[in-house]
């Protein structure tokens, strides 16, 4: 008995969305951790973006805003987790791993993640104004890098668009009412 090609095309096309709702459940699962780590830089006074980096399933390194705390322009989320996994692994080289970031990742990120030799890319929500990732420069699809990083935006987009939202929101609001 035979199979039709009608059957393996159909066959293919559910394996393929078996596989698609296998990495949703996994981007989701890890964005969800980011979403707290942003939760604490909210709680710090600081922008609410927090940083995941997996490994084999497994966190191996967390980060999110530290900039007013720590005076420094580079305490983004993603580098303070690239260089605590750097740490923790010891080597530079993060290959095999995958970031979740609340925000689609800066220029400046986005060239530590090749750098870093990430693997993949998730972020939340989309940052017009000067996310390096697709929506204003993309910066991990140069050929020139010496990095292949697979970028997937928009995992649980609505809550990680709605803390910066807020957070803004809120900002705006207190220097208004102090006037």
């Amino acid at each position: 008995m035979s199979i039709s090609r009608e059957q393996r095309l159909e066959k293919k096309r559910l394996k393929a969305e078996a596989e698609q709702a296998a990495l949703d459940r996994y981007a989701q699962k890890f964005m969800r951790l980011a979403i707290k780590q942003a939760r604490v830089a909210e709680r710090k006074g600081e922008v609410p973006i927090g940083a995941v980096i997996v490994k084999d399933g497994k966190v191996v390194a967390r980060g999110h805003n530290q900039r007013e705390q720590k005076l420094l322009a580079t305490a983004h989320a993603e580098i303070l987790a690239i260089n605590s996994a750097c740490k923790r692994l010891g080597d530079w080289r993060l290959n095999g791993c995958d970031i979740f970031v609340t925000l689609e990742p800066c220029t400046m990120c986005a060239g530590a993640i090749a750098n870093a030799r990430i693997d993949r890319v998730f972020f939340g929500a989309y940052e017009k104004k000067g996310g390096a990732c697709g929506s204003v420069h993309d910066v991990l699809s140069n050929t020139g890098l010496n990095a292949n990083v697979t970028v997937a935006g928009g995992v649980l987009e609505a809550e990680c668009s709605s803390l910066i939202t807020a957070f803004f929101e809120n900002k705006r609001n207190k220097i208004a009412n102090s006037r």
